[in-house]
Order: structure tokens, then sequence, then C-alpha cells
């Protein structure tokens, strides 16, 4: 696969991301604190110094950081891994 190639899967896996993350970041339902995680994964995902592969990475970090808590509904809980299996195919 070209280079220009996986960038665009890469980004588009990451506009992916960016669309799952901002609906449990809305989310009334959804505790504070997960929705701030939220944001600052999407913000880690939109951090133009860093290359794809580093943004994917801080990102789910801090999902795995967030993952855990007993207070996470588990219809956010499953976004929230299912964003994580996106990113986690995003390597530099």
């Amino acid at each position: 696969m070209s280079k220009s190639k996986k960038r665009e899967e890469f980004e588009s896996r990451i506009k992916q991301a960016l669309g799952v993350l901002g609906e449990v970041s809305q989310d009334n339902t959804t505790p504070r604190n997960i929705r701030r995680a939220a944001k600052n994964a999407m913000d880690s995902l939109q951090f133009p110094e860093h290359s794809l592969g580093v943004r994917a990475s801080n990102a789910i970090a801090i999902l795995d950081d967030i993952s855990q808590d007993p207070n996470m509904p588990q219809y956010t809980r499953v976004k929230l891994w299912s964003v994580a299996s996106l990113l986690e195919a995003i390597k530099d």
C-alpha cells in the first residue's frame, strides 16, 4: 500500500473516531468525567504537531484510563472500545 493511500486510510479512521467521540462528549446521560475524557481524546487526535501514530496512541491512552470507570454506561463503553480498535490500526 502506498504512503498516501495509507495516510488517507488513517485520516479516515481518525475522522470516524472523532465522530464517535463527539457523540460521547455531547451525551448528557454520560458522566461529566467521561465526556471530558472524550473531549481530551478528540483534542489529542487533532494535535497537528504530532504524527498520526502518536495522536492515535495518546487518544488510546486517554480512553484506556477512563474505560474501567464503573459509572460509565455500557453503551458508552462499547463506543469507546470501538474508537480504540479503530485507532489501534494507526501506526507511524
